[in-house]
């Protein structure tokens, strides 16, 4: 063992000294903000994993953890822009080859390579081994053409026990990845096993987001990551205390620039009063989900206002075709044309959100089906269907959360009478979590939900969670042949006039034939806010708060 002395000890200790005083200065004369953020709620899982937590809560805050190799346009026109990969460019139907960010470093310091890439989307993390992938069961692969890549060295230990809900999810975003493919430290080729016109989207859409490989692998468990993940976004976290509070601190080696606040705390207020009045006592500076009939109250207040419109999400009604009294598909018909959907966006909205047509968005581009409308107002007819199924009054049971969605409860009693007033009998059930929405050990019948779409292809939304590997499927409520094939032919065809047709197909299939579902209305989110914060909202659903989008007054 070697010991100090004399003068190189002395300047030894004295540059140690220096340095842990300059590190305590620097944390002490870190001047930046603690934004707060009062959120009707975080994680419905307890997570903060978007392979877990598939959710508008979640998509909220997200996007500050973490980033991926492409994002959308958040507050411009959302199309696709650069992120975590400089550049991209397609090799064949099957190949996208990705050139990433030189530098761009993850919540540890590690710099985001290549095997970062492959790993992300391997049988480690996105896909459990024991659950094939891909087409015809094919589990996918990771191929290298490098023997080794530079760079930090990568703990070992037994692979992570993943939730079923992971691969689930994963075989849903990723129904036919065969293999990624690292070229080099820096580029990196995503290749499915059939064509597919949508993989730029599927990379920038939630849930394909980069992590680092070294840090997944050195966690305890899968909770210890999915509560305190490593990612390359804005922030990182400090604190998560499910359904009480998520704290995440800058992350200064952010590859888009400094963030401007050195915290950002979202505290779950499930009340919207709670929320409101309190920004208005100056406790919170921003807050989520208000709805219109709140909009005067803050902004009677010269010191805040509300900003925000229609996200891309739509409000559903999904139906369980299992139940007898909605095994005829006549019965859910007459519930869509029960409905009086002006009036709801009327009297709940302020008229603030529109009726869309059908489960699509017009930034679908060519596939947009501008002649197609949801099931017209019409109770006559729907009392029509109603007699000609032999309905004889018994019981439909209608599950729905206190207002996970905002007037969430509000709608549901409306729809209940709409329906009563066409002779359907409801019975109406408030649940306290989505695991009592789910359960089968009841009888399910409708439920309250909606869908969103990611990127612009109705692959995004109506394939998602409605296809074969869809979440409605998957919980064993809907099924329907044509629509599956059709499904697999909008995943798989090149041809932009085969897919449209196909598409619009499948809305004749799952709106008016054999009903799946039943829009509503499209979502529309509000937030109130500190009037001296430059800062826009997203129809996305996250609160963007990185360099780029958020500017705090000067003190």
């Amino acid at each position: 063992m070697s010991k100090w002395s004399g003068r190189s000890g002395a300047w030894a200790l004295a540059g140690i000294l220096a340095g842990g005083l300059a590190s305590a200065a620097t944390a002490q004369t870190d001047e930046r903000p603690v934004l707060r953020v009062a959120v009707q709620q975080v994680s419905n899982t307890g997570t903060l994993t978007p392979l877990r937590e598939q959710s508008n809560v979640g998509a909220r805050s997200f996007p500050m953890i973490y980033a991926g190799l492409i994002e959308l346009d958040r507050q411009g026109d959302l199309g696709l822009k650069p992120a975590l990969a400089t550049a991209w460019k397609r090799i064949d139907e099957r190949t996208v080859e990705l050139t990433l960010r030189k530098g761009a470093r993850f919540h540890n310091g590690d710099e985001v390579t290549a095997e970062d890439v492959a790993f992300t989307f391997g049988p480690q993390y996105m896909f459990a081994a024991t659950r094939p992938v891909g087409v015809g069961g094919k589990a996918i692969t990771i191929k290298t053409d490098v023997s080794t890549t530079p760079g930090a060295p990568v703990a070992k230990g037994a692979p992570l026990a993943l939730p079923l809900e992971v691969p689930a999810i994963a075989r849903r975003l990723w129904p036919s990845l065969e293999e990624v493919r690292v070229i080099n430290r820096y580029t990196v080729r995503f290749i499915n096993a059939v064509p597919d016109v949508t993989l730029e989207g599927r990379i920038a859409r939630s849930g394909s987001e980069i992590i680092s490989k070294r840090a997944f692998l050195a966690a305890k468990d899968w909770m210890s990551w999915a509560r305190n993940p490593v990612a390359a976004g804005p922030y990182k976290v400090r604190e998560f205390r499910p359904d009480n509070l998520l704290v995440l601190t800058a992350h200064d080696g952010y590859y888009g620039g400094r963030p401007p606040v050195r915290e950002v705390r979202y505290h779950v207020v499930p009340e919207v009063s709670g929320r409101v009045n309190g920004m208005l006592s100056g406790e919170y500076d921003f807050v989520s989900d208000v709805p219109p009939d709140q909009i005067r109250t803050i902004e009677a207040n010269p010191k805040f206002e509300v900003v925000g419109g229609p996200v891309l999400n739509h409000r559903l009604i999904v139906f369980d075709k299992n139940h007898p009294q909605l095994a005829d598909p006549r019965i859910r018909l007459a519930m869509a044309h029960a409905i009086d959907r002006e009036a709801i966006t009327r009297s709940l909205w302020a008229n603030r959100t529109t009726v869309p047509a059908g489960l699509q968005w017009e930034y679908y581009g060519p596939m947009y089906q501008k002649d197609w409308t949801v099931p017209r107002y019409d109770p006559k007819l729907a009392m029509q269907l109603i007699k000609d199924a032999g309905y004889k009054g018994e019981p439909i049971p209608f599950r729905v959360l206190n207002n996970y969605y905002t007037n969430q409860v509000q709608t549901a009693q409306i729809l209940a009478e709409m329906w009563r007033a066409v002779g359907l009998k409801i019975d109406l059930q408030m649940k306290e979590n989505w695991q009592q929405i789910f359960d089968r050990s009841a009888p399910r019948g409708i439920r309250d939900w909606s869908n969103s779409a990611p990127f612009n292809d109705p692959v995004s939304s109506i394939v998602n969670q409605h296809g074969p590997n869809g979440q409605q499927q998957q919980m064993g409520e809907w099924v329907n042949s044509e629509f599956n094939t059709l499904s697999g032919l909008l995943e798989t065809s090149t041809d932009m006039g085969n897919r449209g047709r196909a598409f619009r197909r499948m809305l004749e299939i799952a709106e008016r034939e054999d009903p799946a579902y039943t829009v509503l209305h499209r979502n529309v989110v509000f937030y109130g806010k500190r009037k001296d914060i430059a800062w826009k909202w997203s129809p996305t659903f996250a609160m963007d708060f990185t360099a780029a989008n958020l500017r705090m007054p000067a003190k």
